[in-house]
């Protein structure tokens, strides 16, 4: 399970579409005789602030409201289990942080240091995980979920902007064959 792909390829879809739009409303070339009363700078601000704001309200709702997030954390947590079913250590439970939800295990149960060592390097291979530790130790880094998947989604709507702008410099090249 490839994580933004499998559960969230709607809002980087949306994301690249969206830049795609709201580029091509932003950076059109204002024509010389059109109202000088619009300050085109801060209509170009107001746009781009405006898909920005659309793209982070969509995933915040498919990750909460829409339950993606959740799904998330069930998946990796019923994978985990079958893998520690299979390594025969079905006394150890692995669970997701929920508060905020995070790609992250918290390890509890009896294990000796090896054991330990171990699990923690084969659980780190599940796919979505990137951090594994046992909860009698401080807890790694990890960015929640929601953040993760905002920072994807600006970061697609980024990548359709710059196809907006590449599309709108070829239209104003290609704006002096008249034919």
């Amino acid at each position: 399970m490839n994580l933004l792909w499998d559960l969230y390829w709607p809002v980087l879809t949306l994301a690249v579409v969206a830049g795609v739009n709201v580029g091509a409303i932003a950076f059109r070339k204002r024509a010389p005789n059109q109202f000088r009363t619009i300050n085109w700078r801060r209509r170009r601000v107001l746009v781009l602030a405006g898909g920005a704001a659309l793209v982070l309200a969509f995933g915040a709702i498919w990750h909460a409201p829409v339950g993606k997030g959740e799904r998330f954390a069930s998946q990796t947590e019923r994978f985990t289990r079958k893998v520690l079913v299979d390594w025969e250590m079905a006394p150890v439970t692995a669970v997701v942080p929920r508060n905020p939800i995070r790609r992250a295990l918290v390890l509890s149960g009896p294990a000796d240091d090896f054991q330990r060592s171990e699990l923690v390097r084969i659980l780190n291979d599940v796919p979505g995980v990137a951090n594994v530790w046992w909860a009698d130790r401080p807890p790694n880094f990890t960015l929640p979920l929601l953040l993760e998947v905002e920072l994807a989604a600006l970061v697609s709507f980024g990548v359709g902007l710059v196809l907006a702008y590449l599309l709108e410099l070829r239209r104003r090249s290609n704006a002096q064959w008249r034919w």
